[in-house]
């Protein structure tokens, strides 16, 4: 509960366009830049844009692949391969820019149009050639992303919203977990809301213990245990009412693990329950961080909110990867490489991290607080212009913008905690060492919470490591919308004891080539550690 706090003060401020060398981009970076950007504009969720990306990266790989000596594609391994005389680098690049072209038009196609097809006149190709013919560069592009998709169509993530809903024994009897006391008013006979049935949306059978509330102010809980579904007005002036936003996550097949329940034991033993000592220190310690919020802490927890129209964390991580690759002046190879293992990562930690909000179904700070101190005054942030202002605790709120006052999913574990945890281990074994050297500086007055008002001052953030960056990430989430219980589990999903990794199909597709530069052999621990997505 710790993170009830935390996580909510950061989902506003938008990330700062990152400074990267004047070389020439590889064909890649444009491609990453262009699916980044895509993420927002088509409004996704963090695991569902963790998802969009690794296939992105995923069919651009297959296709690099094709034109590699060693390297086998994901779907259909080395079917593809062509002689030495065709591995050159326009073929490269025309290879990985069909399939990107492909796979952004299928997973983010609202930019198509704008972003996308403008993108691919630039490079000088056709978006309009379907071409299969696999002795050419735009058909091995066009085929290897048509397997991928192929395959991630029937994922469990429900993409194509074709998937019919799972009634509550079927769940059961499939091995799925179904929320015990779910109000049968909040689903009809499959458990499911007939209008919430679309794209991405949930088949699985899932009904929250709690009965939706508005905010502030909102009713108690009848179990402050479980998660609480919250009725706010958004942006648009819209009356929302929420639904646990990929609640069928945990069932989506994992590129490296066996399933999304694999790692759940590396964050027991859950969240602290109601009633105990813990449960109302967290609160406690949410309170006061809340009553006294420098500017510093108000615009990191804004720098690393990514919330709605946002990268998201698996976007805003990518992005740090595009500054790596300018640091270190990658080849299209190296950056093709690095973004399958960090993409490919980061769709694990979201697995993972799905399962755990789904088994556990906690409390979020916002409905405990309440719970706690309704009818008791307390000293918190007061909102926009307020600064610390006493309120009955029923009424309390994390720094946050009104308009999306906390995430639509449960508490615990923290998915920024995990997605940043994994990811800045991926670079560090991708670079050989942990040393990132980044920075960003943050306007005064630029705070989308506060804006005009806060920061008085320019605040610049620093990270020398990726460990550092990580670590500000996942003290954010719990320091103002999670409690510290939720990060560090996640931070621990991310980074298991180590073991003896699996040969696998999924890891023997970069361990059986020469996969990271040969002068670099530690390198191969990226994709063998990979399994978890969340190297040891």
């Amino acid at each position: 509960m710790k993170q009830l706090l935390y996580t909510s003060v950061f989902m506003a401020v938008a990330v700062p366009v990152l400074s990267t060398a004047t070389a020439p981009q590889s064909a890649l970076i444009q491609w990453d830049k262009a699916a980044v950007q895509g993420v927002p504009d088509a409004k996704m969720g963090a695991p569902v844009a963790a998802r969009a990306l690794a296939i992105v990266h995923t069919c651009m790989y297959d296709a690099w692949a094709a034109y590699d000596e060693h390297a086998v594609g994901t779907q259909l391994r080395g079917a593809l391969r062509r002689p030495v005389n065709e591995r050159t680098q326009a073929n490269k690049e025309r290879a990985i820019s069909y399939a990107a072209y492909r796979a952004l038009a299928d997973v983010l196609p609202v930019d198509t149009e704008s972003v996308y097809k403008p993108l691919m006149h630039q490079l000088g190709y056709d978006p309009n050639d379907n071409s299969i013919d696999i002795e050419t560069p735009t058909g091995i592009g066009n085929v290897a992303c048509g397997a991928v998709l192929e395959f991630r169509h029937h994922d469990g993530a429900n993409q194509l919203g074709d998937m019919e809903p799972a009634g509550e024994e079927a769940a059961k009897n499939a091995g799925m977990r179904v929320t015990d006391g779910a109000a049968g008013a909040n689903r009809g006979s499959t458990g499911v809301k007939v209008t919430d049935m679309g794209p991405h949306s949930d088949w699985s059978g899932y009904a929250p213990v709690n009965t939706p509330a508005m905010i502030p102010a909102h009713g108690a809980a009848a179990n402050p245990d479980h998660w609480q579904p919250l009725v706010y007005t958004d942006a648009s002036g819209s009356l929302v009412s929420q639904t646990f936003a990929g609640a069928q996550w945990c069932f989506v097949t994992p590129f490296g693990m066996t399933k999304g329940e694999e790692f759940r034991t590396a964050v027991e033993p859950g969240p602290v329950k109601y009633g105990l000592p813990e449960y109302q220190h967290q609160a406690e310690e949410l309170i006061t961080i809340s009553a006294n919020l420098t500017d510093r802490q108000k615009m990191i927890a804004e720098y690393w909110s990514d919330g709605p129209y946002s990268e998201q964390p698996p976007g805003h991580w990518a992005q740090f990867a595009q500054f790596v690759s300018a640091r270190d002046h990658h080849s299209l190879d190296d950056d093709v490489k690095m973004f399958f293992a960090l993409t490919n990562a980061m769709l694990d930690a979201s697995i993972a991290a799905w399962d755990a909000e789904r088994a556990y179904d906690s409390v979020r700070p916002v409905t405990a607080i309440s719970a706690l101190f309704r009818g008791k005054k307390i000293r918190a942030w007061g909102g926009f212009g307020k600064g610390t202002v006493e309120m009955d605790g029923s009424e309390w709120l994390p720094y946050q913008q009104a308009t999306f006052p906390t995430p639509p999913f449960p508490e615990y574990v923290s998915g920024h905690s995990t997605y940043s945890a994994t990811a800045a281990r991926i670079l560090t074994l991708w670079t050989g060492s942990d040393h990132f050297g980044h920075s960003v500086s943050l306007p005064a007055g630029s705070s989308k919470i506060e804006p005009g008002l806060t920061p008085a001052q320019p605040v610049t953030l620093k990270w020398e490591t990726f460990t550092d960056a990580a670590d500000e990430a996942g003290m954010v989430s719990p320091l103002w919308r999670h409690p510290l219980r939720a990060r560090r589990p996640g931070r621990t999903q991310a980074r298991p004891p180590r073991r003896r990794p699996r040969l696998d199909q999924s890891t023997d597709l970069l361990r059986r080539q020469q996969y990271f530069v040969p002068t670099r052999p530690d390198r191969c621990q990226v994709i063998r550690l990979l399994p978890m997505g969340l190297c040891g």
